[in-house]
């Protein structure tokens, strides 16, 4: 009988410690973004998809772009799938907040006001912002000359912003390829966008009767926000150690002169 009460006070801890372990790690998971990621296997990272080449659909209607590619890196280095969820700029962030998503990778740069809600990675890449007119148009030749004059840009980005800092009002947008029908259109007056997504879209429609006037000089920092504070702390240190294996193995290089003809993944 001794035994018996023995074997099954015996149980009795194992159940008990079994259950603890396994609410210890439920625990760890609820706190560690990092760790909920690798449980489930799968990473969502949000993107527009129609901002070429950054991340757009090709002819056969697949997603690609130079942040698909790097998405799918990151996901790879951290052992999970890359599941990519579409948007519009202005939900991007909303859907972060809301947790929809783990991760932006879509051409962000940092500011210090969206620093003050989220936190970021080191930069993956870097840009200038370029302003952009019509051949024929000779009453804009700098970023001053905005003030009283319309651009086309998407709601909430840094160049709307810009834009806006010079004196100009901004019509807002959805697509690269909207934003230069409305500046060829006439029915705005420039663009700010960066260089490296104009040089792209000249490449294609060398017709477009478009040109860059000014460029900034100094130059954005292209970096992947997540949400802010200790939760997401482990899963910016490891896209960060991602990030720089990516660059010493030369595959942010290589994705750079891919989609633009140039290696922006330096300054």
């Amino acid at each position: 009988m001794k035994n018996i009460w023995k074997m099954m006070a015996a149980t009795i801890v194992s159940a008990t410690l079994l259950v603890g372990c396994g609410s210890s790690k439920t625990a760890e998971a609820e706190g560690d973004q990092l760790a909920r990621i690798q449980q489930k296997g799968e990473i969502v990272i949000a993107m527009e998809g129609t901002w070429a080449p950054w991340t757009y659909h090709n002819e056969q209607g697949d997603l690609v772009g130079f942040d698909t590619e790097v998405g799918e890196q990151i996901a790879k280095k951290l052992g999970v799938k890359a599941t990519f969820v579409e948007g519009e700029w202005d939900g991007l962030f909303a859907g972060l907040d809301a947790g929809r998503y783990d991760i932006i990778i879509n051409g962000v740069e940092y500011t210090d006001e969206r620093a003050e809600k989220y936190d970021f990675t080191e930069p993956y890449a870097y840009i200038h912002t370029a302003l952009i007119t019509t051949e024929n148009n000779t009453d804009i030749t700098s970023f001053e000359d905005l003030a009283g004059r319309t651009t086309a840009n998407s709601i909430s980005s840094t160049y709307m912003t810009l834009a806006e800092e010079y004196g100009a009002t901004v019509e807002g947008v959805d697509s690269l390829d909207e934003t230069m029908q409305m500046v060829m259109s006439g029915r705005v007056d420039a663009t700010l966008n960066a260089d490296v997504s104009f040089y792209d879209y000249y490449n294609v429609h060398q017709d477009c009767g478009l040109k860059v006037v000014a460029t900034t000089e100094d130059a954005s920092n292209v970096v992947i926000p997540t949400l802010k504070g200790n939760e997401s702390a482990a899963l910016r240190e490891a896209i960060n150690q991602a990030l720089q294996e990516l660059r010493e193995d030369g595959t942010l290089s290589e994705l750079s002169q891919k989609y633009f003809n140039a290696d922006i993944s330096g300054k």
